[in-house]
């Protein structure tokens, strides 16, 4: 971008606003190409699901994305429960020396991967007074969203649509709802599938976007890491640079009528 836009989550400066995550690629080498590629500063990773010490005969995710190079986010994908997210998020912070700032994922089934809020809410609530700083995952509904912010997270983050569809932002409306009606960040988060879709949701006025599906499962995973890196920071520049108003039924030539060069009969 041809301006300084610094992105800030729980006091921290970035300058992409670009999350991504580490599942469904190939093997780790391909994981590490794309998000170079995405110039993501902000990685998360499934704690239950990808090794980052935890198993010390296996290879380690932090071997190919250094903490000192990229900002880890620890998620709890595959927990359905407040219980089972408290206890992966401890853990991920004793696995990364004290690290706080986490994503909140609580699950309502295995078929939609839906949201279970009343469950995000009260871990939402235990993890605030723990210390961490807490990215939630979570439904579309501004009123969910205020709920969150006065609990104390740093960012909440609707579904644009289910997790892994790729059905871009099904509901624009209630994502403008949420910006409107809350101080903390808004990231997209689930449902983004290429990249119109993820300059559709920055030019709403979202803060951020989290992908993984739509660059992991791609024909060409590290085109389109590059292809998202691009959308993102052009919708981005589209709102700050405030889009002409629509006008229904009413043409407005782009030159000027007066002056016309008249033609000889």
């Amino acid at each position: 971008m041809t301006h300084k836009d610094t992105f800030y989550i729980a006091g921290r400066s970035f300058s992409s606003r670009l999350l991504v995550g580490t599942g469904k690629y190939k093997d780790f080498e391909q994981t590490k190409q794309a998000i170079v590629t995405s110039k993501a500063e902000i990685v998360t990773v499934a704690i239950r699901r990808t090794n980052i010490g935890q198993d010390k005969n296996a290879p380690n995710l932090l071997d190919f994305l250094s903490p000192s190079q990229f900002t880890i986010l620890p998620n709890t994908a595959g927990c359905y429960n407040a219980e089972d997210a408290i206890r992966t998020l401890r853990l991920a912070r004793e696995l990364l020396n004290g690290h706080n700032l986490i994503k909140l994922e609580v699950l309502g089934d295995k078929n939609t991967l839906f949201p279970n809020m009343p469950e995000t809410i009260k871990a939402a609530e235990i993890l605030v007074k723990d210390g961490f700083d807490v990215m939630a995952y979570c439904t579309d509904d501004p009123i969910q969203c205020r709920i969150l912010e006065d609990i104390g997270v740093v960012a909440v983050m609707p579904l644009a649509s289910l997790i892994g569809s790729g059905m871009g932002i099904l509901n624009p409306w209630n994502i403008q709802l949420i910006i409107d009606s809350v101080k903390i960040p808004v990231l997209v988060d689930a449902g983004v599938g290429t990249a119109s879709d993820a300059s559709i949701a920055m030019e709403l006025g979202c803060d951020g976007i989290l992908m993984n599906t739509a660059i992991a499962c791609a024909g060409n995973p590290i085109l389109m890491a590059s292809a998202m890196c691009k959308a993102v920071e052009s919708g981005r520049e589209a709102f700050l640079a405030r889009r002409m108003p629509k006008k229904i039924y009413t043409s407005s030539p782009s030159s000027p009528e007066e002056g016309l060069i008249q033609s000889k009969n």
